[in-house]
């Protein structure tokens, strides 16, 4: 039995393991950068050590000082939660050969799975409409303008090792296929280690459309449902839903049997997820990711299923705790990631310190959170905060449920995408459900908080000069400033509740 887990990763992500992993009394160990020290997960832990200085490659991606804090620990086991090392074939072999157990796919399966020529080839050899595009390494601009004249214009480089959108550049016409041929190298190299491309066929109008697997040993396994994925920017995720509003039930059924089969079919084991494009009444793959996702607080609130803990039981040896027969969906679930980025400056990273927080609650709210007041946002690393999930019995009552959960959702310090959300929950194409990959830039969503700014900034610069002042409600009539309730509450200056409050963090968990 695994006693001791090290969770090579930080923000929410750790959180999140480090509570499953506490419920299965399993003692959790933390790594953490020079920047980290006073961060969130850190604190969230049993206990943590210092890996590396403040960027990824001196210390999230160090396979190295990941390694050597699993030995300095005697941990027995590590997840790797999402992103850094957790799609790193030579990451999980090198915890095979240390005798660590690796909470993910088998090294083997993962550089197929992960490795994205590899699975589309996989794909294509067990008979699954694969998205066009061509399969290897693109070494230079010259070879992939070649390339992209005989696939079409637009088109769109990948990281063969990415994930999460990180990676990725589309390119309209041949005049920037070289800068955004450096530029998506440059990415992939520094967030992953790897700087290799390959270029894919970009398909306007497209849905993102995943499937949730998890498989066990003995061949067991089961898919938990798809998640459309659609609502993005820069090819990076903002909005996650289940069921997907384009998904009849059959072929939710169809689509889930055919990526359990998929990826039985390369020696898969653990939790992946099978992404595909839902496009000209058709259905084409279009990636693996070989780790537990962002979004899939949004499959566990549908299914009742904690993720994390099937994960731990696969590595374990113990296998799945359900069957297909057994998976069941309540209702409609929808998930809002909230990054520390400014919308109204094309979502530009925004560190800082959060000087104020408060979290929404109430039923079927859940926040996975990696921050508090006072937690520095560091320049160095994805701005994900938080994600607030929400569950209805219908799609319109779940999003009813968001736009209320936004409105008590209070940040202060750093311009976060809460505002955008806000817009985005009364666009009539989302309320629909007609969505696409390119929607938040085709119907310029963020613009349409241009000239009233993220009320939350603005509460934060009244709140310094007229705390309590008499004429504080007509100053933000006349600065056309309508924020929830919870915004009048700060601009009064009442007393913050965060210190010694319900959110307080000791210098040991108390979760």
């Amino acid at each position: 039995m695994v006693r001791r887990l090290l969770i090579a990763n930080r923000g929410e992500i750790a959180i999140r393991v480090a509570r499953t992993a506490r419920e299965m009394e399993i003692r959790t160990i933390g790594v953490h950068s020079q920047v980290d020290r006073g961060a969130l997960h850190v604190r969230a832990m049993d206990e943590s050590l210092e890996i590396g200085g403040p960027r990824p490659a001196e210390s999230y991606l160090a396979i190295e000082r990941v390694i050597g804090a699993a030995q300095r620990s005697r941990a027995d086991a590590i997840h790797p939660g999402y992103g850094f090392l957790a799609e790193n074939p030579a990451f999980a072999a090198r915890c095979s050969d240390e005798g660590i157990l690796f909470v993910g796919p088998p090294a083997k399966a993962m550089a197929l799975s992960g490795d994205k020529i590899a699975s589309r080839r996989a794909m294509a050899r067990a008979g699954v409409p694969v998205t066009a595009g061509m399969d290897r390494v693109v070494t230079s601009p010259d070879e992939a303008r070649e390339i992209a004249e005989g696939l079409g214009y637009p088109v769109l480089f990948k990281a063969t090792a990415g994930g999460g959108g990180i990676g990725m550049s589309r390119v309209d016409s041949p005049d920037r296929l070289a800068a955004a041929f450096e530029a998506a190298r440059g990415v992939a190299l520094a967030n992953f280690g790897n700087p290799d491309l390959f270029l894919e066929k970009f398909v306007p109008r497209a849905r993102h459309v995943e499937v949730q697997v998890v498989l066990g040993t003995r061949g067991t396994g089961v898919h938990l449902g798809e998640r459309e994925c659609s609502v993005q920017r820069r090819h990076q995720k903002l909005v996650e839903e289940s069921p997907s509003p384009a998904l009849s039930a059959r072929m939710r059924a169809r689509l889930g049997a055919l990526a359990v089969k998929a990826l039985r079919g390369i020696g898969y084991r653990n939790a992946g997820t099978v992404e595909f494009l839902h496009h000209g009444g058709k259905i084409t793959f279009n990636e693996v990711n070989a780790r537990l996702q962002v979004e899939h607080p949004v499959t566990e609130v549908l299914t009742g299923i904690d993720l994390v803990r099937q994960q731990l039981l696969v590595a374990f040896g113990e296998g799945l705790e359900v069957s297909q027969s057994e998976v069941v969906f309540h209702g409609h679930a929808l998930e809002c990631r909230i990054n520390a980025e400014d919308p109204l400056r094309g979502f530009l990273p925004a560190p800082g310190r959060i000087s104020g927080y408060r979290e929404p609650s109430g039923p079927w709210v859940r926040v996975d959170s990696g921050v508090a007041a006072g937690s520095d946002v560091p320049p160095f690393y994805d701005p994900l905060l938080a994600k607030v999930i929400v569950r209805g019995r219908s799609r319109a009552e779940a999003v009813r449920r968001m736009g209320r959960a936004l409105e008590e959702y209070e940040i202060r310090g750093v311009p976060t995408t809460i505002p955008f959300h806000t817009a985005l929950l009364r666009e009539p194409a989302f309320l629909r459900g007609d969505l696409w990959t390119t929607m938040v830039e085709d119907l310029r969503i963020a613009e349409r908080i241009r000239g009233r700014g993220p009320w939350e900034e603005r509460v934060a610069a009244l709140a310094a000069a007229l705390a309590s002042g008499p004429g504080i409600d007509a100053y933000a009539r006349r600065l056309d400033l309508r924020p929830p309730a919870t915004a009048r509450w700060a601009l009064l200056g009442r007393r913050e509740q965060h210190a010694g409050g319900a959110h307080a963090v000791p210098a040991r968990r108390r979760w």
